[in-house]
């Protein structure tokens, strides 16, 4: 794939450079190929790069001028491992990859588009993308329309106005933000984004918005220092400073798991003499980071601070209450 590409992109400099085209002859030797991989080459950079090729009564092979800007080579490249992970990510954009090829939608529709563009670059090797699959865990559906217009409002830097009701309290209230980062996390999408109502910044679920509108303001830009400051530092999606710092103590079974795991980027772990691992944690908001410390069952056990480890206990009783189990001494 590597020689190729130093070939076709030797093939566009020449014919660029050519002012009254080139022959196959004179093709051969200044790319030091045969006549067969000319061809090829020129069918490549015509069907697949898009390339406005054509050849005169003696088979002079040129690029058309025409009113367009001249024709240039896509500025990115890529081999055939990144091509199946750019496959791989239009899979997670758009939840099913097949699904695209029959939507009707913008969206839909440039997906498809491009996923085809992919398997002509990748050729013969484009049957084994069947191969790639996203798992989906805990998706929550995003509206079409409601998708692009976040992804506009964000990528041209527009206020946004809409319906937002919020899942913990199921409140329905009237924004308008100013849109900073579009956010695929755990399966499903969040803006990031400066509320002039809180005059704070925010995370919105797509899910959960309605009555979108594009609104014709400028946004007001925030700096990533700012935004990191305030959106990542807590524990997952829950947004505010790390006022905390959670130990948790996993059992020597699942020490090489949760050693492997990253739970946050400013997380610190070590293993124990008696083979378990000890994580310390930052977090903002406990309530995510119980969730995941709830997956691990008995091989986990919070030991600081004491404050989440009695919500912890309080979770516990409660489901054990569900399970006619009683409460938790």
């Amino acid at each position: 794939m590597e020689k190729k590409i130093e070939r076709v992109t030797l093939l566009h400099r020449v014919l660029k450079a050519s002012r009254y085209g080139k022959t196959l002859d004179e093709l051969e030797q200044e790319l030091a190929v045969s006549r067969a991989t000319v061809y090829r080459d020129l069918e490549f950079l015509r069907d697949v790069l898009g390339a406005p090729l054509q050849s005169d009564e003696q088979r002079r092979f040129s690029y058309a001028r025409g009113e367009h800007a001249p024709f240039e080579l896509p500025g990115l490249w890529l081999n055939a491992e990144e091509l199946y992970a750019l496959v791989l990510t239009r899979q997670i954009v758009e939840g099913n990859a097949e699904r695209a090829e029959h939507d009707d939608s913008l969206l839909g529709a440039s997906l498809a588009a491009a996923q085809s563009r992919v398997e002509k670059l990748l050729g013969e090797k484009a049957v084994n993308l069947k191969r790639l699959h996203v798992l989906r865990h805990n998706h929550r559906k995003v509206n079409e329309r409601t998708f692009r217009l976040v992804a506009t409002a964000t990528l041209e830097r527009k206020q946004l106005r809409f319906g937002y009701r919020a899942r913990s309290t199921d409140e329905a209230t009237m924004r308008t933000v100013h849109p900073q980062r579009l956010v695929h996390y755990r399966d499903n999408w969040y803006l990031d984004a400066f509320d002039e109502t809180r005059e704070a910044l925010r995370s919105f679920a797509l899910d959960r918005m309605s009555e979108l509108q594009l609104l014709e303001k400028a946004t007001r830009d925030l700096s990533e220092a700012e935004l990191d400051a305030v959106l990542t530092q807590g524990y997952g999606i829950f947004s505010g400073a790390a006022r905390n710092s959670a130990t948790i103590v996993f059992s020597a079974h699942a020490a090489r798991w949760a050693a492997e795991e990253r739970w946050h980027i400013d997380q610190v772990g070590k293993f124990l003499r008696d083979g378990r691992f000890e994580l310390k944690v930052p977090y903002s908001n406990g309530r995510e980071l119980l969730m995941d410390v709830l997956r691990y069952g008995p091989d986990a056990e919070i030991t600081a601070p004491i404050a989440l480890r009695e919500q912890m206990r309080s979770l516990l009783t409660l489901t054990s209450e569900n399970y006619g189990l009683g409460s938790i001494s």
